[in-house]
Parts: structure tokens; C-alpha cells; sequence
């Protein structure tokens, strides 16, 4: 008895904000891809339903389905939402915003689909990490992303002083992003722990019609003016 066909994992990037920006950012395959797709893995299906209503599914979303995956699922959780592919359909994994599996929970989905021996095909799309490194000027071949840092401010400024140690330590390009409502005390602290001569690039709404980038020393950032509350923003410190 021939052995049943498995689906095809397609990792899917999204936007990084407006969805009118879809032309701009995203390539046609992918746009297509998602057309040929009825089953999609997700952060959240409220998001997600507006994503592939703008990129003009061919079926109704209401016949679409969606398993939601978030920092809180586990790994029974995973073994659910790959069950259609081990019946032969193929799945769309997306995140909230830009590529999946990065900064998001979505890795667990494909280290399990490997176990599987499910094939996962990445698709090209935005990245937020990598638009800051190109836009930045600083080292893209040596870099450390951190993630979140922590949320207290005495730690937060220890962990930030801990990193730039790195940049001068091993010549690094050190990138970290905040929750956009906490931009303004990540700034703060950046501009409080690290030396003056230190340089921090602010890339913030990146794709998006109101994207700024901006590079200069932590000197120079405190004489500066920023609005960066409920912008999404990546922060990157170098030498």
C-alpha cells in the first residue's frame, strides 16, 4: 500500500504593518501561495483573516481554517496543528508581523514538521531585524539579537551595559526590540547605560509609509527629540 503523500509546511511572511503595503513588500509567489492554501497556522486569526483578505483569497475566509499558536502553546499543541499535512495538506505558518519562526513561536511548528519529515518551504518577505541591520551602517556580518530585555529598568540598563561589552569586546553589531509601548523608557535607558561615543540606530515602522531610520552616537541621540510610542522599532548599538 503506497504510503500517504504529506503536505508541504510554507513559511509565510506578512506585512510588517499596513496591509495596503502588500504590493510594495511582498513578492507575487507569495501572494499565490497563499491562494493555493485552505489551512494556516497563526498568532492570531483576527490578524491573520485580515492579511489574506487583502491579498485576495480566491475562497471565502470563512471556509478557511486556522489553529492559533502562541508563546503559550506546547508541543501537543503542534502535533494538532500538523496533523492536515500528514494527510497530505499543505499549511501556511505566519506570524504576526514579517517572517515567521523569527522572534515567534512559530519555530516549535517547524522543528516539529522536520521531525515529521515534512518539507518546509521559506518564502521571501520582510524582515524587520534585517531591514535595521542594512539600513544601520553597522556590522552585518558579526551580530547578536537579543530579544526583549527585561521589562525592570535597573535590570534593564545592567543587561543593556552587558551587551555594548560586545560591541566593542567582539566588534558586533548588537540588535533588541521593546514592545512599542515601552519604546520611550527603552531609549532612556540605552542613552543612560552606554558610553557617549557609542553608536545606536533607531529603525522604527519599517516598510510602512511613515518608516525613519536614524543613526547617530549616544551623545548625539541626547540632544535629540524621538517619537517612538506604539511604533514598532528595532534597536541596534555598534562602534
Amino acid at each position: 500500500m503506497m504510503a500517504q503523500k504529506k503536505g508541504t509546511l510554507y513559511l509565510i511572511p506578512v506585512t510588517l504593518g499596513d496591509n495596503a503595503t502588500i504590493p510594495q513588500v511582498l513578492p507575487l509567489h507569495v501572494v499565490q501561495t497563499v491562494g493555493n492554501l485552505t489551512h494556516f497556522i497563526v498568532e492570531k486569526t483576527r490578524s491573520a483573516r485580515r492579511f489574506i483578505s487583502a491579498t485576495h483569497h480566491p475562497l471565502p475566509i470563512e471556509s478557511l481554517t486556522f489553529y492559533e499558536l502562541d508563546k503559550h502553546s506546547d508541543s501537543q499543541n503542534s502535533n494538532e496543528f500538523l496533523k492536515p499535512l500528514l494527510q497530505g495538506i499543505s499549511m501556511g505558518l505566519m506570524s504576526e508581523a514579517g517572517t515567521p519562526a523569527i522572534a515567534d513561536p512559530g519555530s516549535q511548528i517547524v522543528a516539529r514538521a522536520h521531525e515529521l519529515k515534512v518539507e518546509v518551504v521559506p518564502l521571501t518577505g520582510p524582515n524587520s531585524l534585517i531591514l535595521a541591520l542594512m539600513a544601520s551602517g553597522f556590522n552585518g556580518q558579526g551580530f547578536t539579537f537579543h530579544g526583549y530585555l527585561p521589562i525592570d529598568s535597573t535590570q534593564r540598563i545592567r543587561k543593556i551595559k552587558e551587551i555594548e561589552v560586545d560591541v566593542y569586546k567582539k566588534r558586533q553589531t548588537q540588535l533588541f526590540i521593546e514592545t512599542p509601548y515601552r519604546n520611550h523608557p527603552m531609549f532612556e535607558s540605552i542613552v543612560t547605560a552606554c558610553r557617549p561615543q557609542t553608536k545606536l540606530c533607531i529603525a522604527c515602522d519599517l516598510t510602512l509609509p511613515t518608516q525613519w531610520i536614524k543613526t547617530l552616537t549616544v551623545s548625539q541621540w541626547k540632544k535629540e527629540t524621538v517619537s517612538l510610542h506604539k511604533r514598532p522599532t528595532v534597536f541596534l548599538l555598534f562602534q
